[in-house]
């Protein structure tokens, strides 16, 4: 039996007046600190819309896609670890959101996915706009809810905001048939969930006697390496990782999704490393005899072949999610973790037990000679190249700014060539590779830091599959900018073609293929993005000659609203060094 106190700590749930089943989603919305929703609206999702124009707390932000407003609810979530919150009508309205969601599931990403279904009697029976969206999700969420009992509400969305955020964060739809939001009852607010927490009861915490063990490792190595992801981000550790490689004098690679977690201006960075990582810290990876992984994957773009993968190194896994260790890569030692705790943990173990790092001085100068003999670089050329034009943004932004991306090339030189020394500033779809996510998520991250200059660094392929939200930026005044990488190709399927196919192009040509404009063909430049852009609204610009380059960035970046900035570069230029898919370091391409 609880005692008297036990039961008085409990936090009563609270009994609000008679409403739809809409405006208690809305109600919930906002006792979840809610501040923006991305929203389309249709004849599923009405009632959700009508309740909430009737609150002045939450911003409805109106995409002119679903999947633009996805991304942008990812954007948000991304710039800010707060839960983004999207919105869409049945049927096609919901199937629009496929994309972010499997994009939000393979980043960790916390979202909410809140979708009108038919009438629960037409449930099953091919109704208009009807599809099973709990059914056709559940592979690519965390967990699923179809409210078919409007009592249920107040419960479901405290329970997909907890799971959204906990743990390993992701995302989770709640299905809500019309005639449940139409629905009049009493709600019933929980203060809590029902859900039985690991943090509370110490489950995801290790314990110091493997932590010792971690530390003990360390001490007995000779070439250890940091490698580090995602989960760095998630679990807001970048101090704590900071502190623990300065402590120990340990050298730090990255994950793409890790960006920023460790300053990159700092000597024990090898920034990021994989297929289009640093050679160096991809040689260092390989070459170790210690290799501590904290919040990440082993992603196939990380290893390459996991057989030859760090062949050399006893590896310790420090991850909140048991089903990642062992996972793609046998570990040595396998620790299910908060990794916040568990670094913050090895930290006070350093300082309180005056713990020594061990004498890697040969090691750090082979790094440097690394690093010295292969840095990230690129041929000079009479055009604009990619790699230039990165630089140029990030010299001029003075790395104060949030870096959104596409996919392809530009993804990858924007990693290489803008440097990050915090987190949350590098946003991509990294697991899905979803083409079109870079500019609303550029859209959502503005909302989320307007004090902060966002621009999007895109392909023109990218760019054009969610042109549309141009007129969102105008409409809603969001002063997200875009640098197009424009080579009239899909540069990195182009590139693949070259290295494996023959050159042989296989629709990758986006423009006219008997008349492909480029810099020295200005007059074939296939679209005008500069023409679509004013025709939204939004004002643009298109730079060829390189003297005019940093004064068009410029111009970009002292422009109060969204603006348009189309680069033309040469599609030729290749995205080095590269470790073909399946490989290993041993077969690293350089040039």
């Amino acid at each position: 039996m609880k005692s008297a106190a036990t039961l008085a700590a409990v936090p009563k749930a609270d009994t609000g007046p008679e409403m739809k089943g809409s405006d208690a989603v809305v109600e919930c919305l906002i006792r979840e600190g809610v501040e923006v929703v991305f929203a389309y609206p249709g004849g599923a999702s009405q009632e959700l819309h009508q309740s909430l124009a009737r609150t002045d707390k939450i911003r409805v932000i109106l995409p002119r896609h679903e999947q633009g407003g996805s991304f942008a609810a990812e954007g948000y979530a991304r710039a800010t670890g707060k839960v983004g919150v999207c919105m869409a009508t049945s049927g096609p309205g919901a199937t629009n959101l496929v994309s972010a969601i499997a994009d939000a599931y393979m980043d960790s990403i916390p979202l909410v996915a809140i979708t009108g279904q038919v009438m629960s009697r037409f449930i099953g029976k091919m109704a208009f706009q009807e599809t099973d969206f709990f059914g056709m999700t559940l592979p690519v969420v965390k967990h699923s809810y179809l409210v078919m009992d409007v009592h249920e509400l107040p419960r479901i969305m405290r329970e997909a905001f907890y799971l959204a955020r906990s743990g390993r964060p992701g995302p989770i739809v709640v299905d809500i048939p019309k005639d449940v939001q139409q629905a009049r009852f009493k709600p019933v607010f929980p203060a809590a969930t029902d859900f039985r927490n690991p943090y509370v009861s110490g489950e995801h915490r290790a314990d110091d006697e493997t932590l010792r063990k971690v530390l003990a490792l360390v001490a007995g190595a000779e070439r250890p390496v940091i490698y580090a992801g995602g989960g760095i981000v998630s679990a807001d550790a970048h101090k704590e990782l900071r502190t623990f490689a300065e402590g120990t004098h340990i050298a730090v690679a990255t994950t793409l999704m890790g960006l920023g977690i460790f300053p990159e201006s700092s000597p024990l960075s090898m920034q990021w490393f994989g297929m289009h990582g640093a050679a160096y810290a991809n040689w260092a990876v390989d070459q170790s005899d210690l290799l501590l992984v904290f919040g990440a994957r082993f992603d196939d773009r990380i290893t390459g072949d996991t057989h030859k993968f760090a062949p050399h190194a006893t590896i310790v896994h420090i991850d909140v999610d048991a089903s990642e260790h062992n996972k793609n890569k046998r570990v040595g030692l396998a620790v299910v973790s908060d990794v916040k705790y568990a670094l913050g943990r090895l930290n006070e173990l350093v300082a309180v037990e005056r713990f020594t790092p061990p004498d890697t001085s040969a090691w750090h100068a082979q790094i440097a000679k690394w690093k010295k003999e292969c840095p990230f670089s690129y041929a000079p050329s009479r055009h604009i190249q990619p790699q230039e034009a990165v630089k140029a943004l990030y010299e001029l932004t003075k790395g104060d700014a949030i870096i959104t991306t596409g996919v392809g090339q530009h993804q990858m030189w924007a990693a290489q060539f803008y440097r990050f020394d915090e987190p949350r500033r590098y946003i991509s779809s990294l697991g899905l590779g979803a083409m079109g996510f870079g500019y609303p998520a550029a859209l959502g991250a503005k909302v989320a830091r307007p004090d902060k200059q966002v621009i999007d660094i895109d392909g023109d392929g990218s760019f054009a599959m969610n042109i549309q939200e141009l007129a969102t930026a105008h409409i809603e005044k969001i002063a997200a900018k875009a640098m197009i990488l424009n080579n009239q190709h899909l540069g990195m399927v182009v590139q693949w073609e070259d290295r494996f196919y023959g050159s042989v192009r296989g629709n990758t040509i986006l423009g006219d293929e008997s008349n492909v404009g480029s810099p020295d063909n200005p007059d074939a430049l296939y679209p005008d993005f500069v023409k679509i852009a004013e025709g939204f609204g939004v004002r643009g610009r298109r730079v060829i000659k390189k003297s005019e380059l940093r004064g068009a960035i410029q111009e970009m970046l002292d422009c109060d609203g969204p603006y348009v900035l189309d680069v033309v570069v040469p599609y030729t230029e290749h995205v080095l060094p590269m470790i073909p898919a399946g490989k290993s370091v041993k077969e690293m391409l350089l040039k």
